[in-house]
């Protein structure tokens, strides 16, 4: 088989410089924010920076706080930027580079962008309520519980994935470990000197970003591994445990405590980040070591609608959803910042995104081998971004060891944010389903946080994981799409126009829809009755949020005020 890929690669493959097809990306990118959301914004959603915003009328200290924009942009793009924009990238590379690299700038563009600023915007029109609490508003009563159900299943696997992916690394890279926690204790530091004592955050941040990059040497130099106390054996689930230990004690905390200071670190270190890869891509230049179109191995799935759900993150995740509306709305400042946070937030992913692309395209020095197949290709995505993305790192003069490390603190430090997170959404939805069936005990906020981490516990456990993957794809683009169902709804019914959003909406359920089914006859035919069952309750709740939805907009506009307008 692998000679096969080789075979393909010097018949299909040609002479591209990478440092061209990143600079077409980001030119598209800016290009889009230049101008299309402009449009939409004064189009669309009609944004004014007077009107009220949740964080200053709900104001709680905890969930509802006023944030200065780069603050909270720091927050919603380290939030979303985990390691999916990563890990899909680097698989769906089996097909070749051209349609991973078209989905992911045009995805962005024209689909994930406007998915994550819409949901912000909405969600900040009705009280920063979630998008599976505002579907009751804007569809019907029988649609909350559906869609917070969905978004219930959908996070747990989000929480189990992304712990597991964070746990490898720290078995693989144990250079890692002391960078990472020491960003944690210099976050805490940080957010008590800023909210308690009200220092500016740049200065504090730029200096911890110092810091850390100081800390990856001295990781280097002391690797940190469980394996003498756990076995090595063990030391994987043991940090699995660790992490969502910790995740539960972050999602109770105020939001200034830990999440936002650590985020805007990471927003720092993911620009520094990036912009020494793109700087590495421009110096080093490598030719395409990929195929532009490849034939795939034998064990993968079809490129249609396979690509679209492969690639979910690095083009339009339902996942980011739930970020804009279940915790940046509640800190905007001022409406006009849903622009720059929303629209610019996934334009930011995209640029990771087609960085992970182009890393695994051209900087593997064995590309064929890694992609004999698509298990391997899948098992793999991980390494084969830090061995590419260190490769660009090396031509600015940085040593192998060192810049893997680097790269691997990257991934780990979003993925370990997206974590959060995810946990503290996931405690937000126990919440308001408990609020819905009247048990009281997990509306306090300590018991619904333990029970969000729970669950993604047991499913690691059991080892159950490594199969979840293709399930989260197509299940985090079909939410992707609910959620463009609501904002479709809301603005047909609120008199504004609907097709910018509702042309998405129609692409991403038709491409996921057959992408779900085609799992679920996967499963079937495996006897995986587990995923089947999984899956195929999922699929149902949300063809019946479809239907909710379709009957919805068929009632025609609606007379009555918005809630926040």
């Amino acid at each position: 088989m692998g000679s096969r890929l080789t075979g393909q690669a010097l018949c299909y493959g040609t002479a591209v410089n990478a440092a061209w097809l990143c600079l077409a990306g980001l030119t598209t990118f800016a290009l889009g924010y230049v101008y299309y959301s402009r449009h939409l914004v004064g189009r669309v959603f009609a944004l004014r920076d007077d009107e009220p915003v949740p964080s200053r009328q709900l104001e709680d200290g905890v969930d509802y706080v006023p944030t200065p924009r780069a603050v909270l942009f720091g927050h919603h793009y380290s939030s979303i930027a985990g390691a999916a924009p990563i890990i899909g990238p680097a698989i769906a590379v089996v097909w070749g580079w051209a349609p991973a690299l078209v989905w992911v700038v045009l995805g962005s563009v024209f689909m994930g962008a406007v998915h994550d600023m819409s949901t912000l915007v909405i969600s900040m029109r009705h009280g920063g309520k979630s998008i599976g609490q505002i579907s009751a508003d804007v569809i019907g009563p029988r649609a909350r519980p559906l869609f917070l159900l969905v978004i219930f299943l959908l996070i747990l696997l989000v929480i189990a994935v992304f712990a597991k992916a964070i746990a490898t690394l720290f078995v693989a890279k144990p250079g890692t470990v002391i960078p990472i926690n020491f960003e944690i204790l210099v976050a805490v530091l940080i957010g008590w000197l800023c909210y308690k004592r009200k220092a500016k955050l740049l200065w504090p941040s730029i200096a911890a970003l110092v810091a850390l990059y100081a800390m990856v040497w001295v990781g280097v130099q002391v690797p940190l591994s469980l394996e003498p106390l756990v076995g090595a054996e063990n030391q994987k689930t043991t940090w699995i445990v660790l992490l969502l230990l910790y995740s539960f004690v972050a999602s109770t905390l105020p939001v200034w405590t830990l999440l936002q200071p650590r985020d805007y670190i990471n927003s720092h270190q993911l620009l520094v980040g990036l912009t020494l890869l793109i700087a590495g891509i421009f110096v080093a230049r490598p030719e395409m070591k990929a195929p532009a179109f490849a034939v795939p191995p034998e064990d993968a799935p079809s490129l249609l609608p396979f690509l679209f759900v492969t690639i979910a993150c690095g083009a339009i995740s339902g996942f980011h959803g739930l970020v804009s509306s279940g915790t940046t709305s509640k800190q905007i400042e001022r409406a006009g910042d849903c622009r720059m946070i929303g629209y610019g937030g996934m334009l930011g992913e995209g640029v990771l995104a087609l960085v992970a692309t182009l890393a695994v395209s051209a900087g593997l020095a064995d590309w064929a081998g890694h992609y004999h197949s698509f298990a391997s290709a899948a098992k793999g995505g991980v390494a084969a971004f830090v061995e590419g993305a260190g490769s660009f790192l090396v031509a600015l003069g940085l040593p192998r060891g060192p810049a893997e490390v680097v790269v691997a603190v990257l991934v780990i430090s979003f993925a370990a944010t997206s974590l959060d997170t995810g946990v503290r959404i996931q405690r937000f939805i126990i919440q308001e389903l408990a609020a819905i069936y009247d048990i009281r005990a997990l509306g306090n906020r300590f018991v619904a946080g333990l029970v969000a981490v729970v669950p993604p516990l047991v499913l690691v456990l059991a080892q159950q994981e490594g199969a979840l993957w293709p399930l989260f794809g197509a299940n985090n683009q079909l939410l992707a799409g609910l959620s463009l169902v609501v904002v479709t709804v809301w603005l047909y019914r609120t008199g504004r126009p609907w097709h910018y959003v509702g042309i998405p909406m129609l692409l991403v359920l038709g491409v996921s829809i057959v992408a779900t089914a085609l799992n679920l006859a996967t499963y079937f035919e495996k006897q995986n009755y587990l995923l089947l069952g999984v899956g195929g309750f999922v699929f149902a709740l949300e063809v019946w949020v479809v239907l909710e939805g379709l009957a919805a907009f068929r009632k025609g506009r609606d007379p009555r005020p918005e809630p926040a307008e």
